[in-house]
């Protein structure tokens, strides 16, 4: 081989104790990335090569056992290397080295080409390239912003990306900030014939200026004059499709959450959240002269004691 002895396990990135599951998905994540014939780049083959040396091991109980007792002196005597099976443009010519498959090598291409197929679905032909062979395109991921109203609307909507390409998406209702929208095939395109991978639309909700969202419930600052709150009262609450009015129970204090029902996000099985106005008592910046006599005549005839809470 053009490189020198490496650590088997350290050429698949696995730990020494991995399973042959772990190696074997170490190997195939491998073999696909540094293929010459899907990598062009000039150390790809030898990179190839070592993976396969080491997954030709490391897949064998005997030989692998052999390796951990021996190190690198474990294959004296026995060719391993598939070397005399490395041959020719494509690194995989004629011979008769043991590189890969039930003993029957890389020369003949018959079982590698079935090792290969069963992997990634191509085989070799008679120019000793790989026909058919086939890789999935990359799955890709852009954000998309909505408004809180377009998000509990849901329904379809048109998006423009920064890459030029436009689409209709359907919004699911009550779409939540981070979720992902799969649209299929939109991908990254595909090598050799293979399918594209998927666009991933992550979500961003905008901030709102009235309302807070609380997984499915929303929560929206009611302001109440002191004497509202004090005597009790009916004021209107701002919702995300108009108005309604809620009943402020007399000796309501700033803070108390007042619900509606069903008046928040839509949830899962179209069941909705519910909208609590938050009471937030609002006194006068600037008093006529009849209101602060009130004020003033209150304060003389009160016992309260907001510091004591009576």
């Amino acid at each position: 081989m053009a490189v020198g002895f490496r650590d088997y396990y350290e050429v698949l990135g696995v730990p020494r104790g991995a399973s042959d599951e772990e190696i074997r998905s170490a190997y195939r994540k491998l073999a696909r990335e540094f293929h010459p014939d899907v990598n062009s780049d000039p150390g790809a083959e030898d990179r190839f090569k070592e993976v396969s040396e080491a997954y030709e091991v490391l897949r064998d109980p005997e030989k692998r056992e052999k390796y951990e007792r021996l190190g690198s002196s474990w294959k004296a005597g026995e060719d391993v290397s598939g070397a005399s099976g490395f041959s020719g443009a494509s690194g995989f010519g004629g011979g008769n080295g043991q590189g890969f498959g039930d003993g029957q090598g890389f020369g003949s291409g018959a079982g590698f080409s079935d090792f290969f197929e069963s992997f990634f679905g191509g085989r070799q032909g008679a120019s000793g390239g790989f026909e058919g062979f086939s890789m999935r395109g990359s799955d890709q991921e852009a954000t998309i912003e909505l408004t809180l109203e377009e998000a509990a609307r849901g329904g379809k909507q048109k998006i423009s990306l920064a890459d030029g390409r436009d689409f209709e998406v359907q919004i699911p209702p009550g779409v939540r900030d981070g979720q992902k929208i799969r649209l299929g095939g939109q991908g990254g395109e595909g090598a050799s014939g293979g399918p594209a991978g998927d666009l991933y639309l992550r979500v961003r909700i905008k901030s709102h200026p009235r309302f807070r969202r609380e997984g499915d419930d929303l929560v929206v600052e009611t302001p109440v004059a002191p004497w509202e709150a004090a005597l009790g009262a009916t004021v209107p609450v701002p919702t995300l499709n108009g108005s309604a009015r809620v009943k402020v129970p007399a000796g309501s204090s700033s803070g108390r959450r007042l619900r509606l029902r069903g008046e928040g996000m839509p949830g899962p099985g179209g069941r909705k959240g519910d909208l609590y106005a938050s009471v937030r008592i609002v006194v006068p910046k600037q008093l006529e002269e009849r209101e602060r006599e009130l004020f003033e005549e209150l304060a003389a005839v009160s016992r309260f004691d907001p510091r004591r809470g009576r």
